[in-house]
């Protein structure tokens, strides 16, 4: 395997199981059951499942009426994308073995 699949592999699980806590979290807050900390479903998104929990707050409208979520997620999405571009137009090249 190369570089590359293992990069998307790892961010597509990561969105899949930010988008899947934000429905389980939503689904304990209906029972009243023990809940997904806060800080967990911020600490997917910053390693880099912010899409799916993007995805997944408003699929299932859950944290959208808690200010630090609205902007918070989004504002995550937005510097790990400037992160990449960043990255990417860098003059100098990374070289893996």
């Amino acid at each position: 395997m190369n570089v590359i699949t293992l990069l998307a592999a790892y961010f597509i699980s990561a969105n899949l199981i930010g988008f899947a806590l934000m429905g389980i979290d939503k689904r304990r807050a209906r029972k009243r059951a023990f809940r997904i900390p806060e800080a967990t479903l911020f600490l997917i998104a910053l390693i880099g499942g912010s899409i799916g929990s993007i995805i997944g707050m408003y699929t299932f409208r859950h944290k959208t009426r808690h200010w630090y979520f609205v902007y918070g997620m989004p504002f995550i999405l937005f510097v790990q994308i400037a992160l990449v571009v960043l990255l990417l137009k860098a003059p100098f090249q990374i070289s893996i073995l």
